[in-house]
């Protein structure tokens, strides 16, 4: 989770200002709180995460001491494929996150045959990684889902208006998936070289090869 940090600075004499960060990882907030607090000079700390959501130091301690046997800072890449020729699928995801003090990457496909749209796959793919996050535990967290896929993103997001009957039957089901594991999603459009490890899984999982594999990724891991 992300925060930007508030403070009430106090001069001696009583003159006050306001002073607001930079968003930056909460534990790195934390730390740097902790310390502006220890100069006496401050009147109030509060912090406010990327939902608006505010924090005190004492709440956002409670926070992170909950989490850090937990799976956290998650960042979910998907992405779906459609063969015409065959009427089949293919669905990849890949999950970052962090637990116990250590990074690690998931990587999930699987096969489709009753889907009839690369913007379903697409939808499937998204739908593919919530399981994936439910059998690792996550929940009342937010999490960072990024896709090459406009119609997705921008529907998900509410940008664009959703009309297919079909597509919004997977919507739903998402949002469903969301609330009941208490995720707050965010939704980022990137071009499609750059979500090359989920199309790869995709496309694999087109080709029969299915995957499942985690991975602690270390300084030097690609």
């Amino acid at each position: 989770m992300n925060i930007s940090i508030e403070w009430i600075y106090k001069t001696p004499r009583g003159t006050e200002t306001t002073f607001r960060s930079e968003e930056m990882p909460a534990t790195k907030g934390l730390i740097i709180a902790e310390d502006i607090e220890r100069t006496g000079r401050v009147k109030s700390i509060t912090f406010t995460d990327s939902f608006d959501s505010t924090w005190t130091i004492k709440e956002l301690k409670r926070y992170i001491k909950e989490i850090e046997t937990e799976p956290h800072n998650i960042t979910v890449y998907f992405d779906g494929g459609f063969d015409r020729s065959t009427s089949t699928s293919g669905l990849g995801c890949v999950i970052y996150f962090e637990q116990s003090g250590k990074s690690y990457r998931l990587r999930k496909n699987a096969p489709s045959e009753v889907l009839k749209s690369n913007n379903e796959a697409e939808y499937a793919a998204l739908h593919l990684s919530l399981k994936e996050l439910e059998r690792l535990n996550v929940h009342h967290l937010p999490v960072v889902f990024i896709g090459d896929s406009q119609v997705v993103i921008n529907q998900m997001s509410g940008e664009w208006a959703l009309l297919e009957k079909e597509l919004s039957s997977w919507a739903d089901r998402i949002d469903e998936k969301l609330k009941e594991l208490g995720i707050r999603p965010s939704y980022e459009l990137i071009p499609r070289k750059e979500n090359s490890e989920a199309d790869r899984l995709a496309t694999q999982a087109l080709n029969g090869i299915e995957i499942t594999a985690q991975l602690e990724l270390t300084v030097d891991t690609d």
